[in-house]
């Protein structure tokens, strides 16, 4: 029993100097967890058309971008796994767009945020709607995960589940993804009446996290984050076409900057790897292998300018 509690005891120790190391190397010492949420397959003109409040008010009170651009294969799997671990396909080795099978590779060869975050003494969960995000679901990274068993869920069940963690748990690192826009995209059209409605199901579905994450006490110190892995045109989305690569990129939180197109800065691009680097940087993580993705700090005051794109 005593060799038992010492063990215990030492990996508490271990955790809190983890977790007051990450502290101390916060930029925003206001920001002490991330929301990332992903609309799947929302082009940000279709956004922009859509009944979206919630996300509108996001943009109001943070910086934002309808220009980001996404990996060039430009759909789900690979462009998400790009989205949180800061690199290509070409480096994380995730180019497939389906659940693994056994004979090929199920996991990203580059670190997850779940990983990083978990090794810095952060909690984790992702709430997805789409089975394939098993690929992101690797051992020991996440405390808590939901990906369904079935091929896609609907965006007010992620809801339910994501606004139960919140209550319960309060995930300092929250990845959701909501499926729904993709969808109503592959089955009516991009930039149809009825994906138009599947983004706004999808602000609402936002609105509900934010509402349990202000009960629970938390919305005051998380970064929120809503983007997307590609946009699409027709019934459908894939490389090379601009319709698909474009997607919206939208912050808000503490100290970051009200009201802000990112358009205004002629010579910042920002890119899908740049989700990744923007979070750790937040966090206060340090990638252990380098990376393609750039921290955007100009969406915050006072903080110091972003290293240029190699």
């Amino acid at each position: 029993m005593l060799k038992r509690f010492s063990t215990f005891a030492i990996a508490l120790i271990v955790a809190g100097a983890t977790a007051a190391a990450s502290a101390a190397s916060r930029p925003i010492p206001r920001i002490s967890r991330v929301l990332l949420v992903s609309i799947d397959g929302l082009r940000p003109d279709v956004l922009l058309r859509a009944k979206a409040p919630v996300i509108q008010g996001l943009m109001a009170r943070g910086s934002f971008t309808m220009w980001a651009r996404t990996t060039a294969l430009a759909v789900t799997l690979p462009s998400h796994t790009s989205m949180l671990t800061g690199v290509p396909p070409s480096k994380h080795g995730v180019t497939w767009n389906d659940p693994p099978r056994q004979e090929r590779q199920v996991y990203p060869a580059w670190p997850t945020l779940f990983e990083l975050a978990r090794a810095d003494g952060y909690t984790t969960a992702m709430v997805t709607g789409k089975s394939k995000f098993v690929t992101l679901a690797k051992p020991k990274t996440l405390d808590w995960s939901y990906v369904p068993t079935g091929s896609v869920i609907k965006d007010g069940t992620v809801a339910d589940t994501t606004v139960r963690w919140v209550e319960r748990f309060a995930p300092e690192v929250l990845f959701v993804h909501l499926p729904g826009v993709d969808t109503a995209g592959h089955s009516k059209g991009w930039g149809s009446a009825e994906q138009l409605e599947a983004v706004a199901k999808a602000d609402q579905c936002i609105g509900r996290i934010l509402d349990a994450m202000k009960t629970k006490g938390v919305l005051d110190s998380t970064f929120i984050l809503v983007t997307s892995d590609h946009g699409g045109a027709g019934k459908s989305h894939g490389p090379e076409d601009p319709r698909s690569l474009t997607i919206p990129w939208i912050a808000a939180g503490p100290d970051v900057r009200a009201g802000l197109d990112l358009t205004v800065e002629k010579d910042l691009s920002v890119e899908t790897e740049d989700t990744f680097a923007t979070l750790c940087y937040l966090l206060g993580i340090e990638p252990p292998r380098p990376i393609d993705g750039r921290p955007v700090t100009q969406i915050f005051r006072d903080a110091p300018e972003r290293a240029q794109r190699p």
